[in-house]
């Protein structure tokens, strides 16, 4: 069973694509046009062992927001897409990394609910082009359509550190609730259904 999508979205403001194989290796290439952004997607990739394709022209003269939103967006729908009908998945994962003097901890239902619970303390007001708002905003748009439930928190000092930890234990949380359970029969849910 191959666990894949592709998936373009193009308005006035972006133009998205995105490759993904929730069974992958780490392939990723990541290009946003915010340095940052692609530096916490390729991470993401990269710990979730997705093979993640990633090209976003969006309208950075105006700022970054809607290029890092829509990128969001997309990265959701190529999630939802690449499960299918959920069945035979863990459902359910969570992971709590460190980075230096930061942790973080993610936990996650990738059950079909919505949901977004984030506490990530900044103190600055952008890393590098990223505004820092960003970083949680982006976090809500991917669990809205990815029909995840995302629970992050981090505690830290450096703003860099406290994102990075972040994104690294969102993606352990994710791959391991992505993955497929040789127990599990069906969707993992009592009611029969996501």
């Amino acid at each position: 069973m191959k666990r894949t999508s592709s998936l373009r979205r193009r308005t006035r403001e972006t133009d998205v694509n995105i490759s993904l194989n929730l069974d992958g290796t780490a392939a990723v290439s990541v290009a946003t046009g915010v340095g940052f952004y692609d530096h916490m997607l390729t991470a993401l990739g990269h710990h979730a062992l997705f093979d993640l394709s990633v090209t976003t022209e969006g309208d950075l003269e105006v700022d970054e927001h809607h290029t890092v939103e829509d990128t969001a967006l997309v990265l959701g729908s190529a999630i939802a897409e690449a499960l299918g009908d959920r069945t035979g998945i863990r459902r359910y994962g969570s992971a709590t990394v460190p980075m230096d003097e930061a942790v973080a901890t993610a936990v996650v239902d990738v059950g079909g609910r919505p949901y977004a619970v984030i506490d990530l303390p900044f103190t600055t007001e952008r890393i590098g082009t990223l505004g820092t708002q960003m970083i949680s905003h982006a976090i809500e748009a991917l669990a809205r359509t990815a029909g995840a439930t995302i629970h992050l928190t981090a505690s830290g000092k450096n703003d860099h550190h406290i994102a990075e930890a972040a994104f690294k234990a969102l993606a352990y949380a994710l791959r391991f609730a992505v993955e497929i359970d040789p127990r599990r029969r069906g969707i993992a849910s009592t009611k029969g259904s996501a």
